[in-house]
């Protein structure tokens, strides 16, 4: 009988920790485990003064995660706690956090992802308007660079042209050097051939003065 007690006390104590689903995945040989758990908070801040009330809701999360998803290490930097979750816990300030969460735990290898299973009707809004803010954003940064692709694909055609232009500046500078020393080599042929400049001698101006 005493033995029968005992199993079904422990029955009962497994059924309570087992959360209300569970899910496991693999991705790139990671196995994803996803989990929902509702997090008792009131009896761990209970104890503690009312100016450290919800840092200490923060700090059971992970201890009770830490515990549940078995991270072996006990680290509680392996936990990694949403955005929409920190407000929520410290929604009503740091004195009056909420008695309980329900909590999405996703672990990915050795790192656990915590976030809210039900969102209130306020940061549901908050959320999204930020979905909606980030893919307005995607949006015009994709449109900025199909613009910027478009602009530089014409501009690549008067480089070349350009280029070209360069190309046929050189070649007509070269083509004038090369006249200028031709002209210069036949000058100096034709000085050598005639023997320099040719002098008119002194008798034909006396002719001319006689006359």
């Amino acid at each position: 009988m005493e033995d029968k007690k005992s199993e079904s006390k422990a029955e009962k104590v497994k059924k309570t920790n087992i959360p209300s689903t569970t899910k496991s995945k693999k991705k790139d040989d990671l196995v994803v485990i996803e989990k929902e758990y509702v997090i008792p908070l009131r009896k761990k801040c209970r104890v503690v003064p009312r100016y450290k009330k919800t840092p200490k809701a923060v700090k059971t999360i992970k201890e009770f995660l830490v515990r549940h998803m078995k991270v072996y290490d006990r680290d509680l930097n392996k936990i990694k706690i949403d955005r929409y979750l920190n407000e929520f816990l410290w929604f009503r300030g740091i004195k009056n956090p909420p008695h309980k969460v329900k909590v999405k735990a996703i672990k990915k290898g050795e790192i656990v992802n915590v976030e809210l299973a039900e969102f209130p009707d306020k940061l549901k809004f908050k959320k999204l308007r930020e979905e909606k803010r980030e893919k307005l954003g995607e949006e015009i940064s994709k449109k900025k660079k199909k613009t910027l692709e478009e602009k530089q694909e014409p501009e690549k055609k008067p480089e070349e042209s350009e280029e070209k232009k360069a190309d046929e500046k050189e070649k007509v500078k070269a083509g004038a050097e090369a006249t200028k020393q031709i002209e210069k080599a036949a000058a100096k042929q034709m000085k050598h051939s005639t023997g320099g400049k040719t002098k008119q001698p002194k008798r034909q101006m006396r002719k001319a003065l006689e006359k």
